[in-house]
């Protein structure tokens, strides 16, 4: 069990450390880089824009590894999965900028950013999968748990990484060539999880549903057609795990620079305190839900989102670092109670023969759809309707989407897995 923990924790957290990066250089990296613009939105949303195209791939990468992994294994697909990420992740560390190749760079950032939305389509799901699956009944919400820690601390890395190489490089060889080491320090993270799981047994329900011969040969069409209720359950409950996430982990970032001119060094220090309280919360809230349920933990909380994120992004926006940093925390507190139990009450929602498929549909499509998309989306309303508070009203409509998607689910954290 601990190695199957830890290499889902690696390959997580290497998903999550290039996303940590990505965000944290966009407006210092990748906009004048590689999208330079006289507008600051206008570069900003294409720099957010190739963001969210990374996720138009996930669903397709979802359909290949959940084809792989509930009809090969779901040792396989992850070992599979963890090498394929490696390729985009060193790429954009090789990338040539705008000044040096011309539109060629956005271009094959754009192809890179694909590439990688397709192998990260079976990883993170996948991986979630194959935990939930080796644990007992009782501690699945605890287990499925380990993920978003690893989510957390691949942040954490991104976030301590960026930040060494920017205190120890003058400016201008940090922007110059500095930031581009902590992107090919991913290939060695890729790496070493994959030997991990290269010496980590098959999930057992897997095992015993392919002695069994209940493996489905088409797990797709099988998940579309036998299973449609679950999948759009799963992409209405997971809107209020992928919304709010990014636009505390990717946006806020942006935010707090340029909206609330805090100097960077105050940024980082309330990103990094964010990251470590969701990291310590998560499991808390994973075995809470194995005491009280999936539905009724999540459902608390989407009441909580949908009360709480305008005064606290009123709070934000206060005069004062004080006022930003309480707020940022206590959202961050709200979040982990809902992103802690949610993976694996997705992984419940389908049987094991087409439970890899059917979770990464639901997960990706709607990442795809809402998540790599939230930064941009609050970037455009900000500068629409000129209102800071933007994102807390975008929050507000997902969770009262995610509250919907919950009227009628009978919950399974009693039950065996089927």
């Amino acid at each position: 069990m601990r190695r199957v923990v830890a290499s889902s924790m690696i390959g997580n957290g290497l998903e999550w450390y290039d996303f940590a990066l990505y965000g944290i250089f966009a407006p210092i990296i990748f906009k004048p880089q590689y999208f330079p613009s006289d507008n600051y939105y206008a570069g900003m949303l294409a720099t957010y824009g190739v963001f969210a195209m990374g996720f138009l791939m996930r669903p397709i990468g979802a359909v290949m590894f959940g084809y792989i992994g509930d009809h090969y294994g779901r040792k396989f697909a992850l070992m599979l999965s963890i090498l394929l990420m490696a390729i985009p992740t060193a790429c954009i560390g090789l990338l040539p900028n705008y000044a040096q190749i011309g539109i060629w760079a956005p271009i094959l950032l754009t192809v890179i950013r694909l590439l990688q939305g397709l192998s990260l389509g079976g990883e993170f799901s996948g991986s979630i999968v194959f935990v939930v699956e080796h644990a007992p009944m009782g501690k699945r919400g605890y287990a499925g748990s380990s993920s978003i820690m690893s989510l957390c601390g691949g942040m954490l890395l991104g976030l301590a990484v960026a930040t060494f190489f920017s205190k120890i490089l003058s400016q201008e060889d940090f922007e110059s060539w500095g930031w581009r080491i902590p992107f090919l320090f991913g290939i060695a993270i890729a790496f070493v999880g994959a030997y991990i799981r290269h010496h980590t047994d098959e999930s057992p329900h897997y095992e015993k549903a392919k002695q069994g011969g209940h493996l489905s040969k088409t797990p797709l069409k099988e998940a579309l057609q036998q299973h449609p209720l679950s999948l759009l359950r799963g992409i209405g409950l997971y809107l209020c795990v992928t919304v709010p996430f990014y636009i505390l982990t990717v946006y806020m970032n942006e935010f707090f620079t340029h909206h609330l001119k805090y100097p960077k060094d105050d940024t980082l220090f309330a990103m990094t305190l964010s990251m470590t309280l969701l990291m310590f919360m998560v499991p808390i809230t994973g075995k809470i839900s194995d005491r009280f349920g999936r539905k009724r933990v999540l459902m608390a909380t989407t009441i909580a989102y949908f009360v709480c994120a305008y005064p606290l992004f009123t709070l934000m926006i206060q005069p004062g670092f004080g006022n930003a940093l309480t707020a940022i925390l206590l959202l961050s507190i709200i979040v982990s109670f809902y992103i802690g139990p949610a993976p694996t009450m997705l992984v419940e929602l389908f049987p094991t023969s087409v439970r890899y498929t059917g979770m990464a549909l639901a997960y990706n499509i709607c990442a795809a759809l809402f998540g790599g998309t939230a930064p941009l989306v609050v970037t455009w309303l900000i500068q629409k309707y000129q209102i800071l508070t933007a994102p807390a009203l975008y929050i507000m409509v997902c969770a009262a989407i995610s509250f919907i998607s919950f009227i009628g689910y009978h919950d399974r954290y009693k039950e065996d897995l089927h």
